[in-house]
């Protein structure tokens, strides 16, 4: 591997036994499913030691490419956009604490996601998506009074409408920005009195959901983000 100077870096055996197995799953000669091969086989093929090897599957498994068993055989995992997104959640929430002014970034973002999400949700959506969101609504009234459950339900809400797309990185992306947005529920969610409102604001985009109504379902997402970001303040003005 060559650093910017030029100068040949070595590389630990165990990140280049990770890079085989990686390429291993990546061309398909391991897929969801399989059993990964022992410890002994990878020395064998690799000719590594035993500590490179496990280094290495540890990796694989911190990555979420594999489910290490203990006393059973580890198992390559399906590769999922959740699986992907979750390798970025620590640096995200870092992020986010570290500089407040990104939670401003991440709205415009929601904002971005949500309107563009509905859409493709008016023009899919049949009757038992919608019969599931209105479910979902009457799950959050259900929470009325606790904050963190009637937050968890909005997550839910939300990510049940994005699976309409049937596009899984919009409905991974959408469930995990919204975790890192109610991540800073203490310091930055004013509620308000506002609950009821929200609902209020989820039947109306189930109403044009279920008619397929695409215009009014964008028109009552937007009117429902405006009225949500005024909840989130960064904490140098809340």
């Amino acid at each position: 591997m060559d650093d910017s100077d030029g100068k040949i870096v070595r590389m630990k055996l165990s990140d280049q036994v990770f890079d085989r197995l990686r390429e291993m799953v990546a061309s398909g000669e391991l897929s969801a499913g399989d059993v990964v091969p022992s410890e002994r086989v990878l020395m064998e093929r690799f000719g590594v030691g035993r500590p490179a090897v496990r280094e290495a599957l540890q990796a694989m498994q911190s990555k979420g490419l594999i489910t290490i068993t203990h006393g059973g055989r580890s198992r390559v995992n399906a590769l999922t956009a959740g699986i992907a997104f979750n390798q970025v959640d620590d640096l995200a929430k870092l992020l986010l604490s570290s500089e407040p002014s990104n939670i401003d970034h991440l709205k415009q973002v929601r904002h971005i996601l949500e309107l563009g999400t509905v859409r493709i949700a008016a023009q899919k959506c049949r009757a038992t998506d919608a019969d599931d969101l209105v479910a979902l609504i009457e799950a959050q009234r259900a929470n009325l009074g606790d904050a963190e459950a009637f937050m968890k339900s909005d997550i839910a809400f939300h990510t049940r409408l994005a699976s309409i797309t049937a596009n899984p990185l919009i409905q991974s992306f959408t469930e995990m920005m919204l975790t890192w947005l109610f991540e800073y529920h203490s310091s930055l969610l004013l509620w308000s009195g506002k609950e009821k409102t929200t609902l209020d604001d989820h039947a109306a985009i189930v109403g044009f959901l279920r008619s397929n109504d695409e215009a009014g379902a964008i028109r009552a997402m937007e009117e429902h983000l405006n009225r949500s970001n005024s909840r989130f303040t960064s904490p140098s003005t809340g």
